[in-house]
């Protein structure tokens, strides 16, 4: 079931670039960003209120508390600066360099998370890198 929700995650991923690019033009980046984060905010705690979660927060350690806040202020440098990018560059360039996050992960996975490195995700990562390199030049 994993695999419909990243294809999901990925079909909105690529709706969010061109929706983004349309609504950018003549919109300050970080004004864009905050609009989109709000948006964002919104149908998270929506959600988390239709499902009845909210009161597990309590239940939610320091540890991930700490980690869940510095995630959320990396995925708000990574907003910020891809909505600059998509203001002044091509999305067809911006989004393969901004997915090259994807060959980052895999190596922060490994040396950090401990995950195991194998010749199909090192052959995969050399795959992505190469077409992002084929992608922006």
């Amino acid at each position: 079931m994993w695999i419909v929700y990243a294809l999901l995650a990925a079909l909105f991923a690529a709706a969010t670039s061109i929706l983004a690019k349309i609504g950018i033009a003549g919109v300050n980046s970080n004004l864009a960003t905050a609009i989109r984060t709000g948006v964002v905010l919104l149908m998270a705690w929506g959600i988390v209120f239709i499902t009845g979660k909210q009161h597990e927060v309590v239940n939610i350690t320091q540890k991930s508390w700490l980690f869940l806040a510095l995630s959320g202020v990396a995925t708000g440098l990574s907003w910020l600066f891809y909505y600059k990018a998509l203001q002044m560059g091509n999305v067809s360039k911006v989004v393969p360099i901004d997915k090259f996050s994807v060959v980052i992960s895999m190596v922060l996975a490994f040396a950090i998370l401990g995950e195991a490195v194998n010749v199909k995700t090192i052959i995969g990562g050399l795959l992505i890198t190469a077409g992002t390199l084929v992608m922006i030049f």
